[in-house]
């Protein structure tokens, strides 16, 4: 596979497909967090739209369920003035025998500017980057065990708003890292973004060998890990993606690594919780928690929105960039 930066990047660096964090300067998800943070105001007005995508056609290809990222990417779209298709992919040519690139040539054939991609398959969104007609942006909406890159840039940006800043952060990340493409998007981000420790905190089973070499420093303890932390990220477990018995039982599972108000008295008394959900309640948190004063899930849902709006101006932008410097040759 090509080198990510390579393939999302102008000649001059500039964004151009968004597909994962990693490999990506500071001074570009900076860009991407100032960006979106511009946009939260717009979602406070009366009339909230931009006119930044308007002609531009943006195709949601969801290869896989998920009604919240989906719907933010909608919404996003349409904050920006632009032309929406949503594909039902189980009722599309695709489950009739056509092929992926088949149903992509088709829907470059429409004149559509942008795919927002989510599939099963890691390295999909990255595969139809290379493979798309150019001047289409590819926005990864979640690929396989991958990359999750607008989930891991909206939590930067929630960690920024309620944190000051990211630097010098000390953040664990909880749960089933193995099958977890947000927890390997949040991991190069925020060592990018210079927090000064990541965290990953569950039983072994559920964490990836290669986890240090991401740079992140695992526990199998939660008052170890998360003594002395600013933010904890708690994951799902993702049992949909588990093949064998990596877990004694949910319930074993909430007993050593669920987060309770008693688990998070390790961490500093102003600690955020957070989580990208969808939420287990009583699994991998409680409810006194998920609900607390401490929580701010719900305003990561809301940062999605204006993260998404940002990832896509920026990556059109970038192709229009394109676009012009081919006219001018």
């Amino acid at each position: 596979m090509t080198d990510p930066s390579k393939v999302q990047l102008t000649e001059d660096g500039r964004l151009k497909h968004f597909l994962t964090t990693e490999g990506l300067s500071k001074d570009l998800l900076t860009e991407i967090l100032d960006t979106a943070d511009s946009f939260i105001s717009t979602q406070e007005r009366a009339v909230k739209t931009v006119p930044l995508l308007r002609g531009k056609t943006v195709v949601n290809l969801f290869f896989e369920n998920s009604t919240r990222t989906r719907s933010t990417f909608e919404l996003a779209a349409k904050r920006l003035s632009a032309d929406i298709l949503n594909l039902d992919i189980a009722r599309s040519a695709t489950s009739k025998g056509e092929t992926l690139m088949d149903t992509l040539w088709n829907l470059e054939a429409m004149y559509s500017d942008m795919f927002v991609v989510r599939h099963a398959d890691s390295g999909a969104a990255h595969f139809i980057a290379e493979q798309v007609t150019p001047n289409v942006a590819i926005i990864n909406a979640g690929d396989g065990r991958h990359a999750h890159p607008t989930q891991a840039m909206l939590d930067m940006l929630t960690i920024r708003r309620h944190k000051d800043s990211i630097e010098g952060k000390v953040v664990a990340i909880v749960g089933d890292i193995l099958h977890s493409r947000v927890a390997r998007s949040q991991i190069y981000a925020l060592r990018t973004l210079g927090a000064a420790e990541v965290r990953v905190i569950g039983p072994g089973t559920l964490l990836p060998r290669d986890i240090e070499g991401m740079g992140a420093k695992p526990f199998y303890d939660m008052k170890q890990g998360l003594a002395d932390c600013d933010v904890v990220i708690m994951l799902r477990l993702q049992k949909e993606r588990m093949q064998n018995a990596l877990l004694p039982s949910e319930s074993e599972f909430f007993k050593l690594y669920g987060l309770t108000e008693e688990k998070l008295a390790f961490a500093r008394p102003d600690a955020i919780v957070m989580h990208p959900g969808p939420i287990n309640r009583g699994v991998e948190i409680e409810s006194a928690v998920a609900d607390g004063n401490q929580s701010v899930i719900l305003n990561q849902v809301s940062y999605g929105i204006a993260v998404r709006m940002a990832v896509m101006a920026m990556a059109m932008s970038g192709q229009q960039t394109l676009i012009n410097s081919e006219e001018n040759a």
